[in-house]
C-alpha cells in the first residue's frame, strides 16, 4: 500500500473529485478525515470507508472560515494521530464576468477556492513540520492556467492557487514540506452539474483531443501518487489532466 497509516485529511470530501480521493487514499492504506461543509455527505463517504475495513472520521468545516479550519486540522491530529498529507478539493465555479458577477459571488469563490487553502497550509504546516515532513496537494484546473470566458471570479482563484502551491513548495521544501497541484480537465462531478450534457459534449469535442469524459477516480489515482514516496522529489510543479487541451490551440 503507497500510504499505508499515512494520515490524509481531505477537504470537499463528500462528493466528486475529493469523495473520490478519500477512497483511493485509504484503499492505499491511508487513515482519511473527510472534511465537507455538508457533514451527511461526509458522515457517508467515511461509513463506506469503514465499511471496507478502513479507518475514517467525518468533520463538519466551512474551510473559508480560520475557525473551522484551524478546528479542522486539531480534530483530525486528536482523532487520527498526525496529519501527513493534506488534500484540498473544496470548490465554489461562479459564472460570470466582471461587470456581471456579484460582489458576494466574488468574495466566496476567492475565499473557498483560494483562502482556503491559505488556511488550511497554515494550521496544517506547524504540525507537519513538528512531525518531520507532510505533503500537501491543492486542485486547481485549466482555467488556472488560461482564463475562461464568462469565468473571472473562478479563473483567478484557480492561478492563485497555482502560485499559492509554488510558494509553499519553496518556503517550506527545507522542513520537508512538499506542495503541488493537479488542474483537471472538465470532470463530471457536482460542480459541473449546471453544465448540460449537449453543451458539455460540445466543448470537448472541441477543445479536448482524446476522447471520452474524465473520471475523478483518475485525478484521484494521480493525487495517490503525488502524496507517496514515489515522488519524493517531486514539489512546485503543476500536473495537468485533461485530455490534452493545454497541448495547442485545439478546434
Amino acid at each position: 500500500m503507497k500510504l499505508r497509516d499515512k494520515v490524509a485529511l481531505i477537504t470537499g470530501g463528500g462528493s466528486g473529485i475529493g469523495a473520490a480521493s478519500c477512497y483511493a487514499f485509504a484503499r492505499e492504506g491511508a487513515l482519511v478525515a473527510v472534511a465537507n461543509r455538508t457533514l451527511a455527505k461526509a458522515e457517508a463517504v467515511a461509513r463506506q470507508i469503514e465499511s471496507e475495513g478502513g479507518r475514517a472520521i467525518a468533520i463538519c468545516a466551512d474551510v473559508s472560515l480560520s475557525a473551522d479550519v484551524r478546528n479542522m486540522i486539531d480534530n483530525t491530529v486528536t482523532e487520527l494521530g498526525a496529519l501527513d498529507i493534506v488534500f484540498n478539493n473544496a470548490g465554489f465555479s461562479p459564472s460570470g464576468r466582471v461587470t456581471d458577477i456579484s460582489e458576494t459571488d466574488w468574495d466566496e469563490c476567492l475565499n473557498i477556492d483560494l483562502k482556503s487553502v491559505f488556511l488550511t497550509a497554515r494550521y496544517a504546516l506547524p504540525r507537519m513540520i513538528e512531525k518531520g515532513g507532510g505533503v500537501i496537494l491543492n486542485t486547481a484546473g485549466t482555467f488556472g492556467i488560461r482564463a475562461a470566458a464568462n469565468k473571472a471570479a473562478y479563473s483567478v482563484a484557480k492561478a492563485g492557487v497555482i502560485n499559492l502551491t509554488r510558494s509553499i513548495a519553496l518556503d517550506y521544501a527545507r522542513d520537508n514540506i512538499r506542495c503541488n497541484v493537479i488542474c483537471p480537465g472538465y470532470v463530471d462531478t457536482p460542480l459541473n452539474e449546471g453544465f448540460p450534457a449537449t453543451a458539455r459534449d460540445a466543448f470537448l469535442e472541441q477543445y479536448q483531443p482524446l476522447r471520452g469524459l474524465i473520471g475523478a477516480g483518475e485525478v484521484a489515482e494521480m493525487a495517490v501518487y503525488l502524496a507517496s514516496d514515489a515522488a519524493r522529489m517531486i514539489t512546485g510543479q503543476v500536473f495537468v489532466l485533461d485530455g490534452g487541451q493545454q497541448a495547442g490551440l485545439f478546434a
